[in-house]
């Protein structure tokens, strides 16, 4: 048996031998023939079709590029805003006559009383002709015609009549001469752009124009504008030119400004203003919403319970009524609260209404009213901790400005006593102002004091003691920010929790007080 195994293995190998040199031929042959096909056919059959593709491709580019560049325009022209039409403006021969004769009433007028300057700005109503042809009529703060009237003719105009009367004044007193204020999100707008336009290379009085018409939706403002631009030609000075302007620009970016104009930085004053005023601006929108959020919780709180003791109560004490259920104890006191808020609601309305406006107007009217709640609210923990740093921080950082800026510290002082509505504190720095006429540091005032930290106060000593003041007073600020920012955030983490568990006790007083005389009933049924 192991014989004929092995003989048919011989056969095996004898037979894989004979076809070994067929197959090695075959293979051979093949591929020969492939690469015969792949080097004289194939290849030569890509590039005629690339070329071809190219070609066709090319051809089909250049038949319609000039569709293509037609559908584009056709697109761009669809999107683009369409320009309005120039409008001609024609007036009748009687118009132009009656125009003309006010132009020569306001010449003569201009040669006598209009050329008298008043010591005080007035509102001016003037109509002019543009460079289209258009009739203009429009107010302007000056201090007399002439100077108006030089103004709107070096802006192009051609002017007809300028006049001021009592009644005009009146009747425009929302000038910006008449406490018109600008609000912190446009002053730091209008501070970064005007900086900007300066680097560029734009002259002052161009790029107070530019913002005009940039910054439109104020007429106060917009007449602001123009008369600092007016001021800027009859060659008044940019932050005397300001200062003209009522309220509507800060007392300390004012003085900041009359400060750069003497050291020639006004480009970089303007930018550290408006860094000034964004810093500023976050930490009152910190104030804002560390006072609004307890605000919104405690009022929403305060609904539902009414709403319950108003609406749901009553179900029950009509129960309690059918049923002869007699209640005692703090269910009798629920549902005396239901029925006074149920039948006196709107006196209680008007009584609370009362209070509110009451104290709003002695806050705001009555010094002495302002300081004892301030020194109460100041007293109060959590809430004096969130005052008092939003006061050093403010103080501090404005007081760094004023030092770095070169501005006297005597008018610093008094800059730094306006920018607080805080009489403690206000009260504070007029005893500085007191002590530096006396020759004594500025750090005595802040001795000792409660609406003083330690820390705060050592910080300004340290200051005093090395000559850098106003370094020293910039950490101040920081330092105080990060306390005010890390307590309004803990007290917004800390107070949705404290609200939401007194919410809770009172409604469950509510409820366990409305359901426990529902078990007497029940068990008069029983």
């Amino acid at each position: 048996m192991d014989q004929s195994m092995g003989q048919e293995q011989q056969k095996n190998i004898l037979s894989e031998l004979f076809t070994f040199p067929f197959i090695t031929f075959y293979n051979i042959i093949v591929y020969a023939f492939v690469g015969f096909k792949a080097v004289f056919v194939d290849l030569w059959l890509s590039i005629f079709n690339a070329a071809s593709y190219k070609a066709d491709k090319a051809y089909r580019t250049m038949a319609h590029t000039d569709a293509y560049m037609d559908e584009e325009t056709a697109i761009y022209e669809r999107t683009k805003k369409k320009a309005k039409k120039e409008k001609v403006y024609k007036y009748s021969a009687k118009t132009l006559a009656k125009l003309e004769k006010e132009k020569q009433a306001l010449a003569i007028d201009l040669q006598n009383a209009g050329a008298t300057r008043s010591k005080f700005p007035h509102v001016y109503y003037f109509k002019v002709k543009d460079e289209k042809g258009k009739i203009i009529t429009g107010t302007m703060n000056g201090l007399s015609k002439l100077d108006i009237n030089a103004y709107l003719l070096n802006e192009g105009y051609e002017v007809y009549s300028i006049k001021n009367t009592p009644l005009i004044d009146f009747v425009y007193k929302d000038s910006s001469f008449f406490g018109k204020t600008m609000s912190t999100k446009d002053l730091i707008f209008w501070l970064t752009q005007l900086a900007t336009y300066l680097k560029a290379g734009i002259k002052l009085n161009e790029a107070i124009k530019i913002l005009n018409t940039q910054m439109k939706g104020s007429k106060a403002r917009s007449r602001a504008f123009e008369a600092i631009s007016y001021e800027l030609v009859l060659g008044e000075s940019f932050s005397r030119a300001m200062e003209k302007q009522g309220n509507m620009f800060p007392a300390l970016l004012i003085n900041m400004i009359k400060a750069a104009e003497a050291s020639g930085t006004l480009i970089e004053t303007l930018e550290d203003m408006a860094d000034y005023y964004t810093e500023i601006d976050a930490t009152r929108r910190q104030m804002i919403s560390a006072m609004t959020y307890p605000g919104i919780i405690t009022i929403f709180s305060i609904a539902v319970v009414v709403f319950i003791l108003v609406f749901v109560v009553p179900q029950f004490t009509d129960i309690y009524a059918a049923n002869g259920q007699e209640v005692a104890g703090i269910t009798r006191i629920v549902i005396q609260v239901s029925d006074f808020l149920k039948y006196n609601y709107m006196t209680l309305i008007g009584i609370i209404g009362l209070i509110i406006v009451t104290i709003t107007v002695l806050y705001k009217s009555v010094k002495a009213f302002r300081t004892s709640m301030q020194i109460f609210l100041m007293h109060i923990p959590i809430v004096k901790d969130v005052i008092i740093y939003n006061e050093l921080t403010i103080f501090a950082k404005t007081f760094a400005s004023l030092l770095k800026n070169n501005v006297f510290i005597t008018d610093s002082m008094d800059i730094l006593s306006r920018i607080t509505n805080n009489e403690i504190y206000r009260a504070i720095l007029y005893k500085t102002i007191n002590n530096i006429v006396k020759g004594e540091k500025i750090s005595e005032a802040f001795k000792d004091h409660w609406a003083i930290p330690s820390v705060a106060y050592y910080m300004i000593v340290t200051g005093e003691s090395t000559g850098d003041l106003a370094t020293m007073m910039q950490k101040v600020s920081e330092y105080y920010q990060r306390l005010h920012k890390n307590i309004v955030n803990n007290l917004k983490a800390f107070i949705e929790p404290i609200m939401i568990s007194v919410l809770a006790l009172i409604v469950g007083l509510i409820i366990i007080a409305v359901i426990v005389p529902m078990f007497g009933i029940y068990d008069q049924i029983q």
